[in-house]
């Protein structure tokens, strides 16, 4: 018997690709998405915890606001140019430089509580968009290139669900380390101290990602032959991006992806509640991101045999329950405003009247989860090698940016909050039909799509069966 070197057996001179059984392999996708969603629950989860209190945890949310606003307006540059380089530079390098961004921006808010200067934690923002948008870019390119092309709703959801336990321990170390202090209004240093130490391990974590050339699927097709790309050619390909009909069809739900996140943070979760139950609130709110990811993702990759009709039946699942949040949301909304703030609630001393807010607070999040990880599979299906994904991807997360920037703009200059919340349901309910379009005519089906990327990825992979 022959000895198989380079998927290459040296009697029979056949070509052969090993096919490899085990999930838990440090070079299989499965491996390397749960070490990106893990990078992220220790990085943008734990973010993501310390924006969901309001106002970065403070009392006046004008710094948050303006640091956010300089984040997103820098993350919509290189949330686009993001792709490009990755695709450059690779995944290490990339995302280490990517994740100390955000220990960065952790310490401002740290010398905030004592200095009460916003300047350094606006440019603290602004560095870590730049960060953001590196890692987001990186993330986008091995969440929808590294799965196989039939499994990557369940992909998305698995990484989801591990990135937004982040939200949840996040929400735990602000609660916890807060519970004694129900008159408080700015959390304390530890509370910064916990997300500084997440996110550094984050950043050291990150060491362990390997580049697509390096990971092989179960059926030994690797999920990219290009190692690295050049600037003019990444500059290029970005540029035509912005002519792109399937980019241009997926703007809308990208502008609203992370537009509701100012009216959600601060003036639902934010004006409602005291700090404790604040803390205690974006551990459901994230912990229901887990649920809401594991749900669309089962709907997207099992409910239907054709891949165009699972995306179809789970866009309108999500714009139904969407529709049905947003409603809530406006019957909430109708209690309160800027001119007439409601008496801050709390877990344990307002009874039935923290139920409402809470499970609609709860409903926000599992909406969120639902609707990115549609976009996600959109955008997933659209493609099959890193190079295009990460730049699909970096798209995605630039457009998302620049509406967040624009957004939390919104909240500082006090906009009535019914017109934010008519804003953000209608950005959503716009972007079903213009995503069912895309679905229709650019997504193919399993069987047709499968064997076009596989043989793309590893051109001797149909010989797999005939020699193994």
């Amino acid at each position: 018997m022959g000895v198989t070197v380079d998927g290459r057996d040296e009697e029979s001179n056949s070509t052969t690709v090993a096919v490899y059984k085990s999930r838990f392999r440090y070079n299989s996708p499965l491996v390397q998405v749960c070490l990106i969603g893990l990078v992220c629950f220790c990085c943008p989860g734990m973010f993501n915890a310390l924006s969901g209190m309001g106002g970065g945890g403070q009392v006046d949310h004008t710094a948050a606001n303006n640091a956010n606003t300089a984040l997103y307006t820098t993350f919509a540059v290189f949330g686009i140019l993001g792709g490009g380089i990755y695709n450059i530079l690779g995944p290490k390098i990339t995302l280490l430089s990517a994740c100390s961004t955000y220990v960065l921006y952790a310490g401002s808010f740290l010398y905030y509580n004592h200095y009460k200067h916003q300047s350094f934690a606006i440019a603290a923002g602004a560095v870590l968009g730049i960060g953001a948008g590196l890692l987001w870019a990186a993330e986008g390119a091995i969440m929808t290139s590294y799965p196989p092309p039939n499994r990557k709703g369940s992909y998305i959801s698995l990484f989801w669900s591990i990135f937004n336990m982040g939200g949840v321990i996040g929400g735990l170390i602000p609660f916890f380390l807060n519970y004694h202090r129900s008159d408080a209004a700015s959390v304390n240093d530890a509370t910064y101290i916990g997300f500084m130490c997440f996110m550094f391990a984050g950043a050291l974590l990150s060491l362990a990602i390997l580049p697509p050339n390096k990971v092989v699927r179960d059926d030994g097709t690797r999920c990219s032959n290009i190692k690295y790309s050049k600037v003019s050619t990444e500059v290029t390909e970005i540029l035509k991006l912005f002519l792109n009909w399937k980019m241009l069809l997926i703007v809308p739900a990208s502008w609203a992806s992370n537009f509701f996140y100012s009216y959600q943070f601060n003036n639902v979760n934010g004006l409602q509640f005291n700090l404790r139950t604040r803390g205690l609130n974006n551990v459901f709110y994230w912990g229901a991101q887990m649920v809401g990811s594991i749900g669309i993702g089962y709907l997207l990759d099992f409910s239907f045999n054709s891949r165009r009709t699972r995306g179809l039946f789970g866009i309108a699942v999500v714009a139904l329950l969407g529709s049905g949040i947003w409603a809530g949301g406006f019957a909430n909304q109708l209690n309160y405003s800027h001119s007439k703030l409601p008496e801050k609630l709390d877990f344990k001393d307002s009874g039935s009247g923290f139920a409402g807010p809470f499970v609609l607070y709860f409903s926000y999040g599992l909406l969120d989860a639902m609707f990115q990880s549609m976009v996600y599979w959109v955008i997933g299906s659209l493609a099959d090698d890193s190079e295009t994904l990460s730049r699909y991807s970096g798209f995605y997360k630039g457009v998302q940016s620049a509406g967040a920037a624009v957004a939390w703009q919104v909240d500082t200059h006090k906009v009535p909050l019914m017109s934010q919340l008519i804003v953000n349901w209608g950005l959503t309910t716009i972007s079903y039909p213009l995503l069912i379009i895309l679905v229709v005519f650019a997504v193919k089906d399993d069987n047709n799509s499968e064997q076009v990327t596989s043989k793309e990825a590893n051109p001797v992979a149909d010989g797999v069966a005939k020699t193994t």
